[in-house]
């Protein structure tokens, strides 16, 4: 017996939801829906959940989650709110920075954007590592043979969900390799998924100090940079103060700006940090609508 929980959100900032279908094969859209399979964990058990999101005429965001009890539908569909963005209060931003020399027009243009977010930090985390240093469309097919191999089925609804932290706690560096990660970054999931499988990692938590805590200790993991972590934190954990200064985007873009309009010029990740501190709390967003303004918009952030 399965439980049909649908909730109406009305946004309190403009809000849009996406017509494409993730390039990971994760969220497909069809007929104007978004699906999902998630996964939550019940008397030591994981079960999945099946979540709808649709945009009716009046702006308002329906979400409803198939799931076998109703309290994790509930949780299911509180996480795909996180994820989305749909509850995000933007005006302050809006506000300040809509006249800005370098994002302004984008930001009047489009007040929906968001940073691309992902429901499950765990999955934002393991898809960072698999888009370190290569084109995102290669990465994202890395990952869809991750999904494919490794990854969790609903057999009603056909829907995958990403591999959990266990699963890749448990898999050998050379399986991966064999999906075509390469031998370091397979080496390093396969760490931090035992961190994190074995909770010395706390992907989850709200409090900052906890989510800074497990930062600091993914930083010391070879092969885990300051880039994945700031990914992890803008798009699994909604950080919007936090720029995945090491996007190659943003390095070209930040890197063309300083040098007066050199096309060949890149910045460091001190340089793109130092550049987007002006934006304070906002610095995550104010970088989506740059990669934007810069015409980067294949990016784990902008995609």
């Amino acid at each position: 017996m399965s439980v049909d929980v649908r909730l109406e959100v009305r946004p309190v900032w403009p809000f849009r939801l996406t017509r494409r279908s993730g390039m990971d094969g994760l969220s497909p859209v069809r007929g104007g829906v978004l699906h999902r399979l998630l996964h939550e964990r019940l008397d030591g058990h994981e079960l999945p959940v099946h979540v709808r999101v649709a945009q009716l005429s009046s702006g308002s965001v329906l979400i409803g989650a198939r799931a076998s009890h109703g309290e994790l539908a509930q949780r299911a569909i509180a996480r795909m709110r996180r994820a989305l963005g749909v509850d995000l209060e933007l005006r302050a931003f809006h506000d300040e920075f809509r006249r800005d020399p370098l994002i302004g027009a984008a930001v009047r243009a489009n007040p929906t954007l968001r940073p691309a977010g992902r429901p499950d930090p765990f999955e934002a985390l393991a898809w960072a590592i698999t888009e370190q240093l290569i084109e995102y469309v290669r990465a994202a097919a890395i990952q869809r043979r991750m999904v494919a191999a490794l990854g969790r089925r609903d057999g009603v609804s056909g829907l995958r969900n990403s591999p959990s932290a266990a699963v890749f706690a448990g898999t050998a560096p050379a399986r991966l390799e064999s999906l075509d990660l390469s031998a370091s970054r397979s080496l390093a999931l396969v760490k931090v998924a035992r961190e994190v499988a074995g909770a010395r990692v706390h992907l989850d938590a709200l409090d900052p100090e906890v989510q800074e805590a497990g930062w600091r200790r993914l930083r010391s993991i070879p092969g885990i940079g300051s880039w994945t972590v700031e990914i992890l934190a803008l798009t699994g954990q909604g950080r919007l103060d936090q720029v995945p200064a090491g996007d190659l985007g943003l390095i070209k873009l930040v890197g063309r700006l300083l040098s007066g309009g050199d096309p060949w010029a890149r910045a460091d990740e001190q340089q793109v940090r130092d550049f987007f501190a002006r934006f304070g709390r906002w610095q995550g967003l104010a970088a989506s609508y740059a990669l934007r303004v810069g015409g980067q918009i294949k990016s784990p952030i902008a995609a």
